[in-house]
This record gives structure tokens, C-alpha cells and sequence, in this order.
């Protein structure tokens, strides 16, 4: 199946600091769910998982936010809904799980709920740092069949801004998957529109070449400010991934060590001195991790404790929230090869 999994679809954000705020996420929910075409009870869910996930945020990390969007994969129409807070954090997961239990002196029915509730579920929590949740629901009954890779990305603009000049996209087919990173120069809408037109290359050209998309983006960007970028195309076949970036765009794979992803100076759409394609090993769970420069650099998901094997929007989410620098726009794309790699 091929589809473009991109940042140019909305995602809302939500800071949750009162049950007001909640109100206002659990609304959104269910607007969306009317644009996608869930029936009521699939609309209900939603809004269920939307409302347990804020108020578990409120009571037991007293602050937090929650992501609502149309759900990152080529498989299907879904809602993604992520929940985050930098709070406690959970000491006993599969304890908190199970209905009936509660450390906050409640019906402790609202983990469990999440989990029963959503067709996919993840959590990722340590003591002291916080807790992350996932749950996507299908609006489409059984579930479709996964694309070769799973997505999960988040992107933010710089405080004052409304619009995000950082951009990704992934482009699934059958033999494989392009990815695409982007930080269109500065912030705001120029910044904006600069990543969207190398989103829109990849939609005009989905399974180029590294280098080459490199190329055409180059030409497509030339009335924009300009970008920096990368480009990767994951072969199932040959079990590889190629690589080319210019520009700050953060990279690497992890599989069974972690390898750079190397990119050269240069604004795409104004200044390219050099488009070079590196091929680095790509098999079944290998993760790859792109991100702009509003992410820090020092991050290490050895720092986390089992990180590697959740769900790749969980890894995204916590490199978010503990590694955002707060004054530029942020992205993170983390994308994993499935096992058996075909769509």
C-alpha cells in the first residue's frame, strides 16, 4: 500500500493544568472523529481514552499534555492520542493496569480502561521521570494490516508561533519506505512553507533515491528560504538503508549498535556543495531517528531502560519532552522496520 504519512496532516496539542482543559482535548477528539468517519461507539472510545488519559495526568503527575491526531501509519484511518507528563512516573506498571488499583486513592479503573479501550496500546514510565502514553483506535473494524514500518513523530513550533517550520514525511510502498526530514530555515510561515514543499517533493516522487529526492527538493525549494534535510530509503529486500542530508537534521540508526547518520553543509534550495548517499545495514527492528535542531544532541536511549522496544511514538515523545531546547521549532522521526518488512 502505498500512502504519505506527513506533517502537513494536523495534530492538536493540548496542555492539561485543569479538568477545563481535558473538556477541550476530549471536544477535539471527537470533531476528529467525525472528519475520519467513526461510527458513535468508536467516537465514544475515543472520547473515553481521551478523558481517562487527562485525568490520569491530573491526579497523579498534577500537569502534563496530550497530542490527538489522525493516526501515523499507512495501514489505515485512525486516531493517535498521547498522553505526557514529566511527574512520578509509575513503579509498577502492570500492577497500575489492572482495574482496581490505585495509588491516588480512586477507582483506579482509568489505566486499565486505556488499555482495553484502544485497539493499540503502549507505556513507557520511569520513577521520577515521568510517564508516557500511547493509544491508537482503529476506525475500521478488525484492525488493517501493518505497512512495512511503524512512524511516530512529533513536531512543535517555537513558543509565539503558530505554524512549525520543522516537517517530516514517510512514503510506504511495497519494496520499502522513503523518509524525509526537514528544517525550512528560521521560524514561521516562510520557515513552514519551505518544509512543506520538500514534503510535497516526496509526494511527486515517493521512491527515489536518496540522493536523488535530495536533488529534486533542491530545485522545488528554490522559491523558498530554503531548508536544511534529509532523505533515507529503507530497502526490504536488500535489508539496507540509504542516507543523505544537508543541513543540521540530526540522525541515526540503532540495530545492534548506534551508527551516525552523516550530513553535509548546505541549504537545500539555495547552496549544495555536496549530495552523498551513505547505506548503512537495515534489519527487521532496526529503528531510525531523525530530528531537527530544536532537539538537544546528547540524548542516549540506553538512558532509558527498555526505550528501544516500545513504540516508536513513545520514543519520540520522550526525547521530546526531555531534550527540547524551547527556542526554535522542534521535530523527532522515529521510524522502525517490522518484522517480515513488506506492506
Amino acid at each position: 500500500m502505498e500512502a504519505l504519512i506527513s506533517s502537513l496532516t494536523r495534530q492538536q496539542v493540548f496542555a492539561i493544568t485543569h479538568a477545563s482543559d481535558i473538556a477541550a482535548a476530549r471536544r477535539a477528539g471527537q470533531r476528529l472523529a467525525d472528519e475520519l468517519g467513526f461510527d458513535e461507539t468508536r467516537a465514544g472510545q475515543l472520547a473515553l481514552i481521551v478523558t481517562e488519559a487527562g485525568t490520569n495526568i491530573l491526579k497523579h503527575a498534577g500537569e502534563g499534555e496530550i497530542h490527538i491526531g489522525p493516526a501515523q501509519s499507512a495501514a489505515g484511518v485512525g486516531v493517535d492520542v498521547l498522553a505526557v507528563d514529566s511527574g512520578p512516573g509509575i513503579i509498577d506498571v502492570d500492577a497500575c493496569l489492572v482495574d482496581g488499583m490505585s495509588t491516588a486513592g480512586t477507582s483506579g479503573t482509568g489505566l486499565g480502561a486505556l488499555r482495553r479501550l484502544s485497539d493499540e496500546f503502549d507505556v513507557y514510565t520511569q520513577a521520577g521521570r515521568g510517564a508516557a502514553f500511547f493509544m491508537r483506535l482503529w476506525r475500521d473494524v478488525p484492525a488493517p494490516q501493518a505497512c512495512g514500518v511503524e512512524i511516530g513523530a512529533l513536531w512543535t513550533p517555537m513558543a509565539g508561533e503558530e505554524e512549525c517550520g520543522d516537517g517530516w514525511a514517510v512514503r510506504c510502498d511495497a519494496q520499502g519506505a522513503t523518509l524525509l526530514a526537514a528544517d525550512g530555515l528560521g521560524h514561521g510561515p516562510e520557515a513552514a512553507r519551505a518544509a512543506a514543499a520538500a514534503i510535497k517533493t516526496l509526494g511527486r516522487h515517493p521512491a527515489l533515491p536518496a540522493g536523488e529526492l535530495m536533488h529534486a527538493a533542491h530545485e522545488a525549494l528554490r522559491p523558498t528560504r530554503g531548508a536544511a534535510l534529509a532523505t533515507a530509503r529503507i530497502d526490504f529486500a536488500a535489508s539496507e538503508l540509504r542516507f543523505a542530508g544537508v543541513g543540521n537534521i540530526a540522525g541515526c540508526v540503532i540495530g545492534d549498535n548506534r551508527r551516525p547518520l552523516v550530513s553535509h553543509n548546505g541549504i537545500v534550495g539555495h547552496n549544495i556543495r555536496k549530495v552523498q548517499e551513505f547505506a548503512l545495514p537495515f534489519e527487521p527492528g532496526a529503528l531510525c531517528i531523525m530530528h531537527s535542531d530544536g532537539i538537544q544532541t546528547q540524548w542516549d536511549l540506553a538512558q532509558y531502560p527498555g526505550m528501544a522496544g516500545r513504540s516508536a511514538v513513545l520514543i519520540a515523545a520522550v526525547l521530546m519532552r526531555d531534550y527540547i531546547r524551547r527556542r526554535d521549532d522542534a521535530m523527532v522521526l522515529v521510524v522502525r522496520r517490522l518484522q517480515g518488512g513488506q506492506a
